[in-house]
């Protein structure tokens, strides 16, 4: 059985999770470094909540412009599992798919505000009376 080995480039040297818990950087030993916004984080969550189980499953998650990390945990050595303020905690993002997430920033942003708009959903939160 093989197992998939984590790139040595993509093995983080610096996870900084910044006041207010909005931006978490990541750095990694060849040199990256990302600011990952935690609206972006929540919305791209590896969690089976957001993606499903299948790419059909996959769920358009609203409302969470607003959302912030208020823990970060780690996984082993190979992830770590965010816990949102919405008490979203069920991701558990791995180097590979945190690199990922940096290095296609642009494109994967552009694709949420395209389904968000064609499914005529907001990124601001509901309003409560």
């Amino acid at each position: 059985m093989m197992t998939e080995m984590t790139d040595p480039q993509q093995w983080p040297k610096e996870l900084r999770l910044h006041k207010g818990g909005k931006t978490l950087t990541v750095s990694f030993e060849g040199g990256e470094t990302f600011d990952l916004a935690a609206e972006y984080l929540r919305v791209k969550s590896p969690s089976a909540e957001v993606q499903g189980h299948s790419p059909d499953e996959r769920k358009t998650v609203p409302g969470k412009k607003n959302v912030a990390i208020i823990e970060v945990l780690a996984i082993g050595n190979y992830a770590v599992r965010l816990v949102f303020d919405d008490m979203h905690s069920t991701g558990i993002f791995s180097w590979d798919y945190l690199s990922d997430l940096g290095r296609n920033h642009a494109a994967y942003w552009q694709e949420y505000i395209d389904e968000l708009a064609a499914k005529a959903l907001s990124r601001e939160a509901p309003v409560r009376h």
